[in-house]
């Protein structure tokens, strides 16, 4: 059966067979699918320029099994061109979300969840553009925020998102306290202040508020840890590009 035109984002790509290439699509109201497309003949330059990541695209597809056809494309709204840390950045929301979204599993929500963080990540990347020098540090700052925003809602829309407002036994967290992070728990209150969250940290997580160097980096801790049995002893390859050369 066709589907209706759908908007989606290209979050990997493959060389398939033949002349025909993998693709997985982050569609609009769908999630991810699994689709091959025909690249070929007169339209095969217009087609390979068409199908770049961070271009939201019209699509329609057919296929009743996993495997779904790509009939049909056409570029719905221009690319968004990155550049530097958010180039990378993009890269990474591309690698993450296809490998922590599950093919072919209805998920209503994460084509929308993408699509808002991708564009806070380009408006990110033009107020850096424009900015001086004091201000790209900020902006830096900003990045992180994005990130881990979409980390956590992204883990939310799976199933495995993480209560910040309220500890393991339904009490409110209290920012003068400490908690320590239990898997499929959550939050327990803790005396080893080295080894857990401050309540004021959890506060500051929940607001998406990311100003402070601390809530940064334990942010970023939880959320590899919440990541990690998603994403298996597999690397994320585009973390590679953070690294200092």
């Amino acid at each position: 059966m066709d589907s209706d035109f759908r908007q989606a984002y290209l979050l990997h790509r493959r060389p398939y067979r033949d002349s025909q290439v993998m693709l997985n699509m982050l569609v609009e109201g769908i999630g991810q699918l699994s689709m091959v497309a025909r690249i070929k003949g007169k339209r095969a330059l217009k087609q390979n320029a068409s199908l770049q990541p961070f271009t939201c695209l019209l699509v329609r597809f057919a296929g009743k099994y996993d495997l779904k056809y790509l009939n049909d494309f056409e570029i719905q709204t221009p690319p968004l061109l990155f550049k530097g840390i958010h180039l990378y950045c993009g890269f990474y929301l591309n690698e993450l979300s296809h490998r922590v979204i599950p093919t072919n599993e209805p998920l209503d929500h994460v084509f929308e969840l993408y699509q808002t963080h991708l564009k806070q990540l380009y408006t990110a990347n033009l107020t850096m553009i424009n900015s001086n020098e004091h201000d790209k540090a900020a902006v830096s700052e900003q990045i992180e925020g994005i990130l881990r925003n979409y980390e956590f809602q992204l883990l939310c829309e799976l199933g495995f998102g993480v209560e910040f407002d309220f500890d393991a036994y339904g009490e409110p967290i209290e920012v003068t306290k400490h908690y320590q992070f239990v898997r499929e728990v959550g939050f327990c209150p803790s005396e080893d202040i080295h080894r857990s969250f401050s309540g004021k940290t959890l506060f500051a997580i929940a607001q998406g508020d990311y100003q402070t160097q601390t809530v940064r980096r334990q942010a970023k801790a939880l959320s590899r840890y919440l990541l990690k049995p998603l994403l298996g002893s597999k690397p994320l390859k585009s973390r590679e590009l953070f690294q200092p050369r």
